[in-house]
């Protein structure tokens, strides 16, 4: 076993911990103003007392034992997350926006990726239970409360993001999917696209890409000199997709064809499909895709996407579970947000060519 020594020769483990009483002598403060800071009330505290806090603490090298301090107090102060998938790009923007917030209100963030594994999934609710974290932000990859165990029953307050679960009613934070599908459907069909496939992921009963999918084609039936259809696959299966991508190029349509992406995974995954097919990006095909990632400008002329707040959606998940801990019974909330259209050369077709297509 490796022990640290500090520079007086004693070992990490011999040396006297410090204590609240020792940080707010220090600080010239009461004990409970110390306590306050620790645990989460800094905005009863003046500017001044929570500087003179913050800087003794940092002198002192204080390290509270939040754990003995949530069991002492009935509270831990801990936010569990489950991620559905950690490598997917909007998970870890809306966590950073979520971990944000628990800064701020002094909460620790837990984080839990099941890797789209309702077993996982499950086991980490348990774990996160005994843990006695004080609220959980879901980011589901069932489809049913019924397939989350004991869920329903669970002891501290549930918030979904992004996706709904049957038979399950509870705070849900996510994008508007339906008009911020319409948007995309329209601004495609605007540019002058007669022949459009939206392409996801197998939709396995996930109402993300479910409302998705009958936004586009509720859009598309408003257009009759339009034509579309959805192409749902594992989109990692590159030759699939290369295949299913080549017979929608070389198939006669109605027009100037594009293609809708899903998701940012989607995205990255028909950009690469498009490009070993020896597609011009984007002159041969339009591409519009949901999520704004950081490589969006960098391929072709930039991809058109539709961005998600996605830190105003992680605040907001927050912002649910504090509403529930300060005592709010009130009905489950539904809080949608708005995508942003960013228009970029991927679904920008000269005006002539337009013209020609209406």
């Amino acid at each position: 076993m490796i022990k640290q020594v500090d520079s007086t020769g004693l070992s990490a483990a011999n040396t006297k911990r410090v204590t609240i009483n020792e940080v707010a002598r220090d600080a010239r403060v009461s004990k409970t103003s110390v306590s306050r800071y620790l645990g989460g009330e800094r905005h009863l505290l003046s500017d001044g007392t929570r500087d003179q806090i913050e800087r003794s603490i940092a002198k002192l090298d204080y390290q509270p034992n939040q754990m003995a301090r949530g069991l002492k107090r009935g509270r831990t102060r801990l936010v569990g997350m489950i991620i559905a998938d950690i490598l997917n790009p909007y998970s870890i923007a809306v966590m950073h926006g979520i971990e944000a917030a628990c800064r701020q209100h002094g909460y620790t963030l837990m984080i839990c990726n099941s890797n789209n594994d309702e077993r996982a999934e499950r086991g980490y609710l348990e774990i996160l239970q005994s843990y006695s974290v004080e609220g959980v932000i879901l980011h589901a990859c069932a489809r049913s409360a019924a397939n989350l165990g004991q869920i329903v029953r669970y002891q501290a307050p549930i918030v979904l993001v992004d996706r709904k679960l049957a038979n399950f009613d509870t705070d849900l934070v996510g994008l508007d999917n339906y008009q911020s599908t319409i948007t995309a459907t329209s601004h495609l069909i605007d540019q002058g696209y007669r022949d459009l496939v939206f392409v996801t992921e197998a939709l396995q009963g996930f109402s993300t890409r479910l409302e998705r999918e009958a936004a586009f084609h509720l859009t598309l039936r408003q257009h009759p000199e339009c034509m579309g259809f959805t192409l749902a696959l594992d989109v990692n299966d590159a030759e699939q997709l290369d295949r299913e991508l080549r017979n929608f190029l070389t198939n006669d349509g109605a027009g100037p064809k594009a293609v809708l992406t899903t998701n940012g995974v989607v995205t990255l995954q028909v950009s690469q499909s498009l490009r070993r097919l020896g597609c011009r990006l984007f002159e041969d095909i339009g591409l519009l895709g949901f999520d704004e990632l950081e490589w969006s400008t960098l391929i072709g002329t930039g991809i058109t996407t539709i961005a998600q707040p996605t830190h105003d959606i992680g605040i907001a998940a927050m912002d649910c579970l504090l509403r529930r801990w300060a005592g709010d019974r009130s009905a489950s909330r539904h809080i949608t947000f708005r995508g942003q259209l960013l228009v970029r050369g991927s679904t920008t077709r000269p005006p002539s060519e337009q013209q020609q297509a209406a």
